[in-house]
């Protein structure tokens, strides 16, 4: 019983990860053997984890042959070469759009004066309309003197 006391104050000292070399040792001496407490049995697969992890070994042959490499130097020219051929041809297709823009606005600006040049016109033909009345009652006038 105070065996199983000592185990689950060590076990709760290890995963508070508190505990020395020694005592993880003991531990694992513990939980490999056959004598242990029911209440402790589910920890049981965690140490003999440990045990058979350190038996295990890597038996497949590494080959040593050098991979082959790859020329990454071109794939660095022909990002240059599209990065500076997207920045030439994009550049002009900037400036084409920038006129575009600046001869649209040109047009609106346009459009507008004249528009005001047609309704101040307008407003000068009424005057005349009544200039000409004038002028038939005029002549209307000596005509008959």
């Amino acid at each position: 019983m105070e065996l199983d006391k000592n185990i689950e104050n060590l076990l709760e000292r290890y995963f508070d990860a508190t505990t020395t070399v020694a005592e993880e040792n003991e531990l694992k001496q513990y939980f490999t053997s056959s004598e242990v407490a029911p209440h402790l049995e589910q920890y049981r697969p965690l140490f003999g984890y440990f045990s058979n992890a350190k038996k295990e070994r890597y038996t497949k042959q590494v080959p040593l042959t050098p991979r082959k490499r790859r020329n990454y130097r071109w794939i660095s020219v022909a990002a240059v070469a599209v990065l500076t051929f997207g920045i030439y041809f994009g550049s002009n297709g900037y400036q084409t759009y920038q006129e575009q823009k600046q001869a649209e606005y040109a047009y609106q600006e346009t459009k507008k004066a004249l528009n005001l040049l047609a309704e101040n016109f307008g407003k000068g033909t009424e005057k005349v309309a009544y200039l000409q009345e004038f002028e038939a009652a005029k002549s209307k006038i000596y005509n008959e003197n």
